[in-house]
Protein backbone atom coordinates (compact mmCIF):
# COMPACT_ATOMS: atom_id res chain seq x y z
CA UNK A 1 0.00 0.00 0.00
CA UNK A 2 1.52 3.28 -1.15
CA UNK A 3 1.04 6.53 0.88
CA UNK A 4 -0.64 8.98 -1.48
CA UNK A 5 -1.18 12.96 -1.38
CA UNK A 6 -3.09 14.79 -3.42
CA UNK A 7 -3.28 18.15 -3.92
CA UNK A 8 -6.24 19.84 -6.22
CA UNK A 9 -7.92 23.06 -5.30
CA UNK A 10 -11.31 21.87 -5.89
CA UNK A 11 -13.17 19.63 -3.17
CA UNK A 12 -14.71 17.50 -5.72
CA UNK A 13 -11.63 16.45 -7.55
CA UNK A 14 -9.87 15.51 -4.14
CA UNK A 15 -12.72 13.14 -3.47
CA UNK A 16 -12.96 11.26 -6.39
CA UNK A 17 -9.37 10.67 -6.15
CA UNK A 18 -9.85 9.52 -2.46
CA UNK A 19 -12.28 7.32 -3.91
CA UNK A 20 -9.47 5.75 -6.61
CA UNK A 21 -7.09 5.55 -3.83
CA UNK A 22 -9.15 3.42 -1.63
CA UNK A 23 -10.01 1.30 -4.78
CA UNK A 24 -6.87 0.63 -5.51
CA UNK A 25 -5.56 -0.02 -1.77
CA UNK A 26 -3.69 3.01 -1.66
CA UNK A 27 -3.47 4.77 2.06
CA UNK A 28 -4.41 8.69 1.35
CA UNK A 29 -1.76 10.34 3.60
CA UNK A 30 -2.74 13.98 3.21
CA UNK A 31 -4.44 16.58 0.87
CA UNK A 32 -3.46 20.63 0.12
CA UNK A 33 -5.80 22.97 -1.23
CA UNK A 34 -3.56 24.94 -3.05
CA UNK A 35 0.46 25.11 -4.08
CA UNK A 36 2.11 26.63 -0.92
CA UNK A 37 0.16 23.88 1.31
CA UNK A 38 1.27 21.05 -1.42
CA UNK A 39 5.16 21.88 -1.14
CA UNK A 40 4.53 22.85 2.84
CA UNK A 41 2.31 18.78 3.46
CA UNK A 42 4.94 17.15 0.90
CA UNK A 43 7.77 18.10 3.17
CA UNK A 44 6.23 16.91 6.11
CA UNK A 45 4.80 13.69 4.80
CA UNK A 46 7.11 12.67 2.30
CA UNK A 47 4.33 10.75 0.40
CA UNK A 48 5.15 7.92 -2.10
CA UNK A 49 3.80 9.83 -4.59
CA UNK A 50 1.83 13.09 -5.37
CA UNK A 51 -1.06 13.34 -7.38
CA UNK A 52 -0.54 17.20 -8.14
CA UNK A 53 -3.03 19.43 -10.15
CA UNK A 54 -1.30 21.57 -12.13
CA UNK A 55 -4.07 24.79 -11.91
CA UNK A 56 -3.80 25.86 -8.19
CA UNK A 57 -3.80 28.81 -6.35
CA UNK A 58 -0.83 30.56 -4.52
CA UNK A 59 1.55 28.21 -6.67
CA UNK A 60 0.76 26.31 -9.90
CA UNK A 61 1.98 22.72 -10.60
CA UNK A 62 4.98 23.88 -12.62
CA UNK A 63 5.82 25.99 -9.48
CA UNK A 64 5.77 22.88 -7.15
CA UNK A 65 7.22 20.12 -8.93
CA UNK A 66 10.50 21.98 -9.32
CA UNK A 67 10.68 22.99 -5.79
CA UNK A 68 9.54 19.54 -4.53
CA UNK A 69 12.25 18.22 -7.26
CA UNK A 70 14.71 20.78 -5.66
CA UNK A 71 14.91 19.02 -2.41
CA UNK A 72 13.66 15.83 -3.12
CA UNK A 73 14.64 14.33 -6.54
CA UNK A 74 13.48 11.18 -6.00
CA UNK A 75 9.99 12.39 -5.46
CA UNK A 76 7.17 11.21 -7.69
CA UNK A 77 4.80 13.04 -9.38
CA UNK A 78 1.67 12.77 -11.12
CA UNK A 79 0.58 16.03 -13.01
CA UNK A 80 -3.53 16.51 -12.87
CA UNK A 81 -4.97 18.83 -15.09
CA UNK A 82 -7.60 19.67 -17.65
CA UNK A 83 -5.62 21.45 -19.77
CA UNK A 84 -4.45 20.34 -22.97
CA UNK A 85 -1.51 23.01 -22.78
CA UNK A 86 1.08 19.82 -24.20
CA UNK A 87 4.04 23.05 -24.03
CA UNK A 88 3.39 23.67 -19.90
CA UNK A 89 2.63 19.61 -18.99
CA UNK A 90 6.10 18.76 -21.06
CA UNK A 91 7.53 21.82 -19.06
CA UNK A 92 6.31 19.99 -15.43
CA UNK A 93 7.70 16.59 -17.18
CA UNK A 94 10.69 17.99 -18.17
CA UNK A 95 11.11 19.50 -14.17
CA UNK A 96 10.61 16.24 -12.88
CA UNK A 97 6.62 15.23 -12.59
CA UNK A 98 6.43 11.42 -13.88
CA UNK A 99 3.67 11.27 -15.52
CA UNK A 100 0.50 13.54 -16.39
CA UNK A 101 -3.16 12.37 -15.91
CA UNK A 102 -5.88 14.72 -17.93
CA UNK A 103 -9.09 15.03 -16.18
CA UNK A 104 -12.00 13.74 -16.50
CA UNK A 105 -10.36 10.67 -15.00
CA UNK A 106 -10.66 7.05 -16.31
CA UNK A 107 -10.27 5.26 -12.88
CA UNK A 108 -8.46 2.34 -14.72
CA UNK A 109 -6.34 4.17 -16.64
CA UNK A 110 -5.95 6.74 -12.95
CA UNK A 111 -4.76 3.15 -10.90
CA UNK A 112 -2.69 1.86 -13.90
CA UNK A 113 -0.32 5.28 -14.55
CA UNK A 114 -0.22 5.07 -10.00
CA UNK A 115 0.95 1.66 -10.27
CA UNK A 116 3.67 2.40 -13.11
CA UNK A 117 5.14 5.36 -11.93
CA UNK A 118 5.41 3.76 -8.02
CA UNK A 119 7.30 0.82 -9.52
CA UNK A 120 9.79 3.37 -11.62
Amino acid sequence: MAKVMVADDSDAIRQVLEDILSIGNHELAGEAIDGNEAVEKFNQIQPDLLLLDLAMPKKDGLTVVKEIKEFYPEAKIILITASDNQSIIKQCLDAGASASISKPFNFDKVLKVISDTLAL
